[in-house]
């Protein structure tokens, strides 16, 4: 291997630091249009995965993969959630990016 030459320009792009996020979001979350709050915000930070309501009533899943620092920002928003919202408890689990995801919508 040899080094690069004056008329050879030398790259190096840095991989961003990615992720998945599995969030379970708990309290009054159905009923409240949550999965479209968490839907459009995704889109905004251009992270991929899925909200879908649980069935016991009270809570509401997401997995999202992206950047990490866009995961952050969506945390923060779910642990807030839209007008109508309100969130009493939020389980959060990292895992490794596994890039399963081509989009982010709502899974019924």
């Amino acid at each position: 291997m040899r080094g690069a030459t004056e008329n050879e320009k030398v790259t190096h792009v840095e991989m961003p630091d990615v992720a998945q996020l599995s969030v379970t979001v708990h309290g009054r979350v159905q009923g409240v249009s949550f999965r479209y709050f968490v839907r459009n915000v995704a889109r905004e930070l251009g992270v991929k995965g899925y909200v879908r309501n649980l069935a016991r009533g009270d809570a509401v899943e997401i997995k999202a993969e992206g950047e990490k620092p866009r995961l952050h920002r969506l945390l923060g928003q779910l642990k807030t959630g839209p007008p109508g919202a309100r969130v009493e408890k939020v389980d959060i689990d990292w895992s490794d990016y596994t890039g399963q995801f081509d989009n982010f919508g709502i899974r019924y």
